[in-house]
């Protein structure tokens, strides 16, 4: 005979199950986004950013995607520090391309980049991170060159 006591129990374990797959949110391929930090004069402004750590993800990117969240974005991580150029080829919204050395310091930012163009967008300098938000959230949030990004890839 079931009890009410072990049907609460395994109603329980259920719960707790779901709760330890549950580890907050997921980027579009299901891993889990990372919190990213931008330092600026106006404060620490917080964001969920998707990896792009090896060659099939950064050349993917954003590509054929919606309009990224206001504290959403996606950081591409390289194994080098070097002059960096991206482009905006199938994709559809405005970024903010911001390209950051590898001390997790602001090199420069590309503001309102043109959807779909493939037009190469320089770095102006050494890099070994690139950030993009939605068009318009760096300028909101006062980031500026040599302003700090925080994250376990830039050890700060």
């Amino acid at each position: 005979m079931i009890s009410k006591r072990n049907i609460l129990a395994a109603g329980l374990a259920l719960i707790l199950a779901a709760c330890a797959q549950s580890n907050g949110p997921v980027d579009a391929a299901g891993n889990p986004l990372e919190p990213l930090t931008i330092v600026t004069a106006s404060g620490e402004h917080e964001f969920l950013v998707e990896i792009a750590d090896d060659d099939a993800e950064r050349e993917r990117g954003l590509m054929f995607r919606p309009p990224l969240e206001d504290d959403r974005g996606m950081l591409f991580q390289f194994p080098d520090v070097a002059e960096r150029g991206f482009w905006m080829k199938d994709t559809p919204s405005s970024l903010d391309i911001i390209y950051i050395d590898p001390a997790g310091r602001i090199v420069s930012i590309a503001r309102h980049t043109t959807p779909y163009s493939e037009t190469i967008i320089p770095s102006n300098g050494g890099a070994s991170g690139v950030l993009e938000l939605r068009a318009g959230r760096s300028e909101e949030i006062g980031a500026q060159p040599g302003d700090t990004v925080r994250h376990p890839f830039f050890g700060n």
